[in-house]
């Protein structure tokens, strides 16, 4: 077919297309029916050269009979097409069997790609040569899984596996693969530590045995965690997946594991329910007969993680506020933190509960005990600091897990134990130290380093430290085998000293090595660029015309010659791509080069940074802003002009700079992102930077409920400057003591300091906090008085949000007298009709308080906070308004009909999601939340007539959840004195109430 007949065919067929009026002839001519059964066996193909069983050659008909059939894949530069997965299955389906479908497979071996695919597992499979899935890598299970489900529709194939048992092997593959690509290099040394490990999982019986007394005995209680601690790159990851992989390939000494990383971004140490619910996908892994129930507590698992991030997000929003801190704020964040523990604990023992099952299940009668199971947790430096609520967490985890299995273990790589008040045994702990010279020979060889004598000789300078001697080899084979070559890398080396100078010989080491390594740069210009580079987070063509060429001594004359040396500059193995047309250096060249003294580069390095500071302050934009901030700590300016510079938004940007900093500059980003603070750091920051870090960890002991740690930490670096948030958690944990005439008069004295100081904020907090300490001590006429004055205070400020925190405080102060504050109530409601939507809409919590407490004496209150902001959308949010729902159509049966009419409508025409039908008004609602109509759903309740007003106290409650809400308390009660029916006008309020 010539090219214009090919035109014409295309566009008449082009035509029937767009002529959306008449129907496509569902008959498949024969030449098309072919071609598909051409292509049915084939993952991807070019249609021009397609050919049909017995054709001499291709015709590139295919194009026009296979157009509609398939979709595109790859670039446009590599197009490739791909049948649709129901042309394909009606194809394979209509093979005449396994001869045509080999026939038609060898038709296209010339335009196979040369590695493995499912192709080349198709012809292996017909041609009766079906593969040893045990020596597949996890891409060739995957080809050879996808070729067994091709294979099996085809009529007549027989032979092949099945493929349950092969999927679930793929399964396992992928599960190992992480571990694997850790240990790809040949592992040297640590056999000491590996032992340790297998002694601690594993114990033989011995005095060392994890859990034992010296004699031998079993002590009593919990067996302690283990904690891998060390220096960065000494192989604490790696040493992890030697010992999981020994263990799995290991017949004798096999045992279930998890192994949670929580670099991996489906994982988030501050969600330790996502640490459950991989540890769930993973057991469903190795134990398939039980994977219908550990897939269903996974998901489980992460509908909990959805739900609290809700209430984590309602406890940062209460404390955004000086008005609902102190009060809404720290109540909301112990309450969260015991509900959080509380359903983590209560999934985990269900995991635990189903491997005892599944244990016994699989074990044989003769095996009395049940084996270990070591749940591996790596990267768990960030949750390592004094009172950090993750650590809390994890060790209820941990304790309820043995409780239940009592031959779990938790191996936990990260920082060495820190001390946290939740502790009830102290964690084992092996330190990675370097390797021994044998192993540090060994991981040279490995490296490339074929000489055994330069080998020793490296080794015996550079010393055990991994990273260290991967650097080494690295600067050999640049040097090249010549004898003096290597000689004259070898004595640049400082001979190694006595053990306390070798953190200083091992950065001197590592910067000589990566001098070494930069030297060899080809290109002059881009070795000039290299190391004063370093200080840049990301290098672009603009940015190395703007900011670092001028100070290294080149001249970039225009965009073109910039994109021409960037593009020199990004071949280098120290770079990797960060985005198109983008470099940054690799993470472990900056965690080496910038500790290090620049010598004579450092003026460069400096002006680099001045100019990187000019630069981004000139543009707009989040990332700009944190680059310039970045550089401006780095340049060590002062931390509080270089605060002012900061925007809401930019933390993100900045996560994990810490370490790159000095301790002044860290301090102040610690203060910012919060995070574990190291001593040295803590000790350099600033003041008022160290308040605020020591402020985050007293929050955090008073929430777990640990006051006395939290009055302990309070006792350093004084006097405190006046605007500090510590005089407030000062009086926060005396009252938490009980001792509450010294909270109130040291609150009263903290008001006075910042009355004089003019910090408005704080004095706000203060206040809220002296009237709930009054209220406490049933001084309700001071605490009402408090009230008052922070409704002044931020009413001066210009403060509406925290004049309406106030007053939400005031109305709950008496909510329980009879008639309660109805003046607080009616300021609260003209308030929320006052202020702008958008600036409600900035802070939904406090607007769902206000509206549920308001709700029956503003007529509409609750249906504008739905229609702004809407409800929450935690599990507790759902529970109360079931609950209400319950209660009310169980009292009337008359609204059952009503409000299933409405619960219908918000889940949709089908009300079957994944897990099968929701059960019950919870389990409706529960998919309205994620159809996105639950907010409908509750303001057309508002509607229903309810005598009782069960109904419209239980959105209330609701809209209330987890800030102590009255409603809450209302919901199951009726309507009160002053509480309006439906008749009165529950419903959305007209126009003279908005």
């Amino acid at each position: 077919m010539d090219a214009a007949a090919a035109r014409e065919v295309f566009v008449t067929r082009l035509r029937a297309e767009l002529h959306t009026g008449e129907e496509r002839p569902p008959e498949v001519s024969g030449a098309r029916r072919a071609y598909r059964e051409a292509a049915c066996l084939l993952s991807r193909f070019d249609p021009q050269r397609l050919r049909l069983p017995g054709a001499a050659a291709t015709t590139g008909d295919a194009v026009l009979e296979l157009v509609d059939d398939c979709t595109t894949l790859g670039t446009q530069d590599r197009a490739g097409w791909s049948l649709k997965s129901e042309v394909r299955e009606a194809a394979l389906r209509g093979l005449a069997g396994p001869g045509a479908a080999r026939r038609a497979l060898e038709c296209q071996l010339g335009q196979l790609p040369p590695e493995p695919g499912p192709e080349r597992f198709c012809l292996d499979y017909l041609a009766g040569r079906p593969p040893t899935t045990d020596r597949l890598t996890t891409d060739e299970l995957a080809d050879a899984l996808q070729a067994v489900l091709w294979l099996s529709r085809v009529p007549g194939v027989t032979g092949l596996p099945d493929t349950a048992e092969l999927q679930l092997t793929l399964e396992r593959a992928r599960l190992l693969e992480p571990l694997e690509r850790l240990v790809r290099s040949p592992f040297q040394g640590r056999a000491r530590e590996l032992a340790e490990l297998r002694e601690y999982v594993d114990p033989s019986g011995g005095a060392a045995a994890a859990g034992a007394e010296p004699d031998g005995r079993r002590r009593p209680g919990p067996v302690p965690p283990l904690v891998v601690h060390g220096p960065g790159g000494m192989g604490k990851t790696t040493l992890l997946a030697k010992f999981v992989l020994d263990s799995v390939h290991d017949p004798a000494g096999c045992f279930p594991f998890a192994y949670i990383d929580f670099e991996r971004p489906t994982l988030s140490i501050q969600e330790p329910l996502t640490l459950i619910a991989e540890a769930a996908r993973q057991l469903g892994i190795q134990f398939p007969a039980h994977r219908t129930e550990l897939d269903a507590l996974a998901h489980e698992c992460q509908e909990a993680a959805r739900s609290q991030r809700e209430g984590q997000e309602r406890v940062s929003q209460l404390h955004e506020l000086a008005t609902t801190r102190a009060v809404l704020g720290r109540r909301s964040s112990q309450e969260f933190q015991s509900l959080a523990a509380g359903r983590e604990t209560e999934l985990i023992r269900r995991l635990a509960g189903v491997l005892r099952r599944a244990v016994a299940d699989r074990k044989g009668r003769e095996q009395s005990e049940d084996p270990p199971f070591a749940l591996v947790v790596d990267s768990f430096e960030e949750a390592q600091y004094r009172g950090s609520p993750v650590v809390g967490r994890m060790v209820a985890i941990y304790l309820s897990f043995q409780s239940v299995y009592p031959r779990m273990r938790l191996i936990v790589s990260g920082r060495a134990p820190v001390e946290h008040p939740a502790k009830t045994v102290e964690p084992l702990d092996i330190e990675l130290g370097e390797l021994d010279p044998e192993a540090a020979v060994g991981l040279l060889a490995s490296c490339g380093v074929e000489d055994p004598e330069v080998a020793r000789a490296l080794a015996d300078r550079v010393g055990g430290h991994p990273l260290s001697l991967k650097l080494a080899a690295r600067a050999a084979t640049l040097a090249g085998t010549g004898a003096e070559r290597t000689c004259e890398l070898i004595s640049s080396l400082p001979e190694r000293r006595h053990q306390v100078f070798r953190r200083v010989d091992q950065l001197l080491v590592q910067g000589i090595l990566y001098d070494r390594i930069l030297s060899h740069i080809g290109d002059a210009e881009v070795r000039r660029l290299a190391h004063p580079g370093l200080v840049l987070r990301v290098i672009t063509p603009e940015i190395l015309q703007e900011v670092l060429a001028e100070p290294c001594g080149l001249r970039v004359a225009t965009p073109e010659a910039a994109r021409a040396l960037f593009a020199e500059f990004s071949r280098l193995d120290l770079v990797e791509p960060a985005r198109p047309d983008a470099v940054r250096y690799r993470g472990d060249v900056r965690a080496i080069m910038l500790r290090l003294p620049g010598g004579d580069r450092t003026e460069v390095m400096r002006a680099v940074e001045r100019r990187a500071v000019e630069h981004y302050a000139a543009r707009d934009g989040l990332e700009a802003r944190a680059e310039e901030i970045y550089h401006r700590l780095r340049l060590d300016e002062n931390p509080r002009s270089v605060e002012e510079r900061w925007l809401p938004g930019v933390e993100r940007f900045l996560a994990g700079a810490q370490q790159e900093m000095t301790p002044r500059a860290a301090g102040l980003l610690t203060a910012r992102l919060g995070g574990g603070t190291p001593d040295q750091v803590a000790a350099g920051a600033d003041q008022e930077d160290w308040e605020r870090i020591a402020a985050r960890e007293v929050e955090d002991l008073l929430a777990q409920g640990y006051a006395q740690a939290a009055f302990e930490r309070l006792g350093r670096r004084r006097p405190w400057t006046p605007c500090s948030p510590l005089h407030a958690l000062f009086a926060e944990a005396l009252s938490r003591l009980g001792r509450l005439a010294e909270a109130r008069e040291a609150a009263a004295d903290a008001i006075d300091v910042t009355e004089h100081a003019g910090c408005g904020e704080r004095r706000l907090e203060l206040l809220l906090l002296s009237a709930r300490l009054a209220e406490e001590a049933g001084d309700l006429a001071g605490a009402g008085r408090a009230l008052r004055v922070a409704e002044d205070v931020a009413v001066g400020l210009g403060q509406d949000l925290e004049a309406m925190g106030a007053l939400l405080a005031r109305a709950r102060l008496t909510a329980g007298a009879d008639g309660g504050d109805l003046e607080a109530d009616a300021q609260l409601a003209e308030r929320l009709r006052r202020l702008p939507d958008a600036v409600l809409a900035d802070r939904p919590v406090l607007v769902r308080a206000v509206a549920s407490q308001i709700y029956d004496r503003a007529p509409g209150a609750l249906d504008h906070a739905l229609e702004v902001v809407g409800l929450p959308a935690d599990d507790e949010t759902l529970d109360t308004l079931g609950a209400a729902m319950r209660r009310a159509t169980g009292r009337q049966p008359a609204l059952l009909g009503r409000v299933m009419e409405i619960l219908d409508e918000a889940a949709g025409p089908s009300r079957q999601p994944a897990g099968g039908a929701p059960t019950g008004i919870t389990g409706i609602l529960r998919l309205a939340r994620d159809r996105g109509t639950l907010d409908a759903l509750a303001r057309r309740l508002l509607a229903v007539p309810d005598r009782s007003g069960e109904i419209v106290a239980g959105v209330a409650a609701a809209m209330g959840a987890g800030t102590g809400a009255r409603a809450a308390d209302h919901a199951a009660s009726g309507p009160g004195p002053h509480r309006r029916t439906h008749e009165e006008g529950s419903g959305p309020a007209g126009p003279e109430d908005r």
